[in-house]
């Protein structure tokens, strides 16, 4: 009996200090969700910095500043856009990377946020791993588009002189692996045909190029180019999405006009690094979601050729990871690599 007695108690004491160790384990745990729950409550506790990893001007940028100029009121706090351009976005993508998990740091991100990754060898972030999605906002309306000087109307006519003429067209881009290179690339693989490419910095420097006829065709985004369309100095010849735009109904895409299959999916969606409590993502994918639903503010992206397209943080990230696989194949078979 006595020897059934000490074993339970010996059971009775390791049930005891496991309840010790267990409870010793939560206490940080605890005191995580703890610091976690204030962070959200205190939030925002100082001016908010959306980064732009891009040169003023683009579509991204556009988008920025309306929200920003909303978000402010909404927040009880300044809301700035930090342009940080350079290295392909690496650059200001970075920056947010490192920067304190505590919502006061976003990310203006575009589709090149996970094309990258397969551009460069290495990249001092992971595009999924190192944020958290806040909101899918948008999707931009981009457009082959041509200087007079060529002699086509249509995509097909665009296909057939760039096949007459193998390298002697040119395409502008943003920059090596930007959205607008790679669509290019898609196209000269689904229509077998030979382009030249010309990156610049921005679409603030490829659009006066291109209406002046240094270099022959772009699919850009039309918020920047359609000034230029409506006064005649160049001409579009399809729709690079899945449909057609509201501003130019009669425009058909390229898809329809001459390549099944092809689409050019440039969306645009804020970002916070890694880590950010979620109470701080829902909060501001609820403003910012407020926001964009206000008709002045869809009408005027609309007029911009920028389509408002609100999605959850989870359907972001499912989209990000989509889109990371389909661009990977561009890449590789186009052979592209930057350093």
């Amino acid at each position: 009996m006595r020897g059934k007695a000490q074993v339970a108690r010996h059971n009775s004491q390791g049930v005891d200090n496991r309840k010790i160790l267990v409870s010793f384990c939560l206490v940080p745990f605890a005191f995580c969700l703890g610091m976690t729950a204030a962070l959200s409550q205190s939030f925002p506790a100082k001016p908010i910095r959306i980064v732009v990893p891009l040169p003023p001007g683009g579509s991204n940028d556009l988008l920025a500043r309306i929200v920003a100029e909303k978000l402010a009121p909404a927040l009880g706090q300044p809301v700035v856009v930090d342009n940080r351009p350079g290295a392909s976005g690496n650059i200001g993508t970075e920056i947010v990377a490192r920067s304190a998990p505590d919502g006061h740091v976003l990310l203006m991100a575009n589709t090149a946020h996970v094309i990258n990754p397969s551009l460069f060898a290495k990249l001092p972030y992971d595009p999924i791993r190192d944020f958290a999605p806040v909101a899918l906002m948008s999707s931009a309306h981009f457009a082959l588009v041509v200087h007079p000087s060529v002699p086509a109307r249509s995509v097909k006519e665009f296909i057939a002189v760039a096949r007459a003429r193998p390298g002697a067209l040119t395409f502008a881009s943003a920059g090596n692996g930007a959205p607008h290179h790679l669509a290019m690339e898609l196209l000269k693989s689904m229509a077998r045909v030979d382009l030249t490419h010309v990156p610049y910095k921005g679409a603030g420097q490829f659009v006066p190029a291109l209406a002046t006829g240094e270099v022959s065709s772009v699919i850009g985004a039309i918020n920047s180019l359609l000034p230029h369309v409506n006064s005649g100095r160049l001409r579009i010849l399809g729709m690079a999405g899945n449909r057609r735009t509201p501003l130019l109904p009669e425009v058909p895409t390229i898809a329809e006009a001459a390549l099944p299959g092809f689409a050019l999916d440039n969306w645009g969606g804020m970002l916070a690094p890694a880590g950010t409590p979620r109470g701080i993502i829902d909060r501001l994918n609820g403003e910012i979601a407020r926001a964009l639903r206000e008709p002045q503010v869809a009408e005027r992206l609309a007029s911009q050729g920028i389509e408002v397209t609100l999605a959850a943080p989870d359907e972001f990230q499912a989209l990000m990871k989509t889109h990371m696989a389909k661009w990977a194949k561009v890449v590789r078979e186009a052979g592209i690599r930057l350093e």
